[in-house]
């Protein structure tokens, strides 16, 4: 069975964006060394999962090249073929990507079901909240960034059940920021 992993941004506080969906708070530049990280840990991804409302910016953004990444990194994010998990959509508007919607947890065990390399889930808000309630990551890479918003979308569901993680790893980058590699306890 495939490895799926959730890559977020953080804040220390644990939101993944602001009340508003604001990323202002993001540490940028990253550093080679953070760079290096996020290349490893996509490089055995071949399958990107992401909602519908991060999928709009996300998938256009990076089919227009943005700046300050390379081209491997714009070619690697362009040619690893998308799920967008909606219920509103019945058909992609997006190159090189497909549309799922019904029930969340037939939808990840199907595609962890499928010959292939790793999955990664980027987000939104509502589509992390959800994975992580329905227990269906095997790794969660929190990029903890050097701020607090004190409000915004939490990346873990507030009211969820009680989870118990594995710290894999820590590693703190030149830029500030520090990966948390989790993976669940599984009973």
């Amino acid at each position: 069975m495939r490895t799926f992993k959730l890559q977020v941004q953080t804040t220390v506080d644990g939101y993944m964006a602001g009340p508003n969906g604001e990323m202002d708070w993001v540490t940028f530049p990253w550093t080679d060394d953070i760079k290096a990280y996020v290349t490893a840990l996509t490089e055995p991804v071949d399958r990107i999962v992401l909602g519908r409302r991060l999928a709009e910016g996300f998938i256009p953004a990076w089919a227009a090249g943005p700046e300050g990444e390379d081209q491997k990194s714009i070619d690697k994010m362009n040619d690893t073929p998308k799920v967008v998990i909606s219920n509103s959509l019945t058909e992609s508007p997006w190159e090189n990507a497909t549309v799922a919607g019904g029930d969340l947890t037939e939808t990840i065990n199907r595609l962890k079901a499928q010959p292939g390399g790793d999955i990664i889930a980027y987000g939104g808000g509502t589509l992390v909240s959800s994975l992580i309630a329905e227990g269906l990551l095997d790794e969660l890479h929190l990029f903890v960034n050097p701020t607090a918003i004190g409000t915004g979308m939490p990346v873990f569901p507030r009211g969820g059940a009680y989870q118990r993680l594995n710290l894999v790893t820590a590693q703190t980058f030149d830029c500030g920021v520090t990966a948390l590699h989790f993976e669940p306890k599984r009973s």
